[in-house]
């Protein structure tokens, strides 16, 4: 046997984070490591709240960059990744359900329905921001109230926009997507190398650096 032994128990290393990711969603990380992007992660801690006559898809790409500059605001050595995600119906921006009443009423209107996600994502490198919006349409199955009673029992859509995870059990409820999946789920990883070469940086470097 040669070279040092490893020590018994040992993971693997743990690699230098290459981002900060603004925000605590355990999806939006988990998206970024799959990538095989190591991030840190440094919650804003911003409560935005949608602006009178401001369109749904504006008030995610507004929240994404605040969000973002905000982290990046705090002294940060890394580039700051933030995001923000606004299911829209009929026009009205709908964000996490307060309660299991909220929830219910939220997917009894998207039952049977196409509905618009669109997540904003903007990249900060110090006052530097660049953002952009992508959007996903999502068709529900026809749902009866025993069917949303039994989701919305399980916590799931507590703390999803829109009252449903779509790569959870919420996946059960939907038809079809029109558009990326990752952009429903909270970060369109496919608009990534887009919004990198805006701010000056090369996407493709970052997920290949050893």
């Amino acid at each position: 046997m040669t070279g040092p032994r490893a020590r018994a128990g040992a993971g693997p290393e743990r690699q230098e984070p290459r981002l900060v990711l603004a925000s605590g969603s355990p999806r939006r990380r988990q998206l970024l490591e799959i990538l095989g992007i190591p991030c840190r992660v440094v919650a804003s801690g911003l409560d935005e709240r949608q602006l009178p006559d401001e369109a749904a898809a504006d008030f995610a790409l507004r929240a994404s960059r605040d969000k973002a500059l905000a982290v990046a605001g705090g002294g940060c050595d890394l580039p700051v990744l933030g995001a923000d995600t606004v299911v829209e119906v009929d026009g009205v921006a709908l964000g996490k359900p307060r309660d299991a009443d909220e929830a219910f009423a939220m997917l009894r209107r998207l039952a049977g329905r196409t509905h618009h996600v669109h997540t904003g994502v903007a990249l900060a490198i110090g006052s530097r921001c660049e953002a952009l919006v992508d959007t996903a349409a999502v068709r529900f199955l026809a749902l009866d109230d025993a069917t949303i009673r039994w989701y919305v029992g399980t916590g799931e859509p507590l703390d999803k926009a829109g009252a449903y995870a779509v790569q959870g059990s919420g996946g059960l409820l939907v038809e079809g997507v029109e558009g990326s999946p990752s952009t429903v789920v909270g970060l369109p990883i496919q608009r990534l190398p887009e919004l990198f070469a805006r701010c000056g940086l090369d996407f493709w470097e970052l997920i290949r650096r050893p």
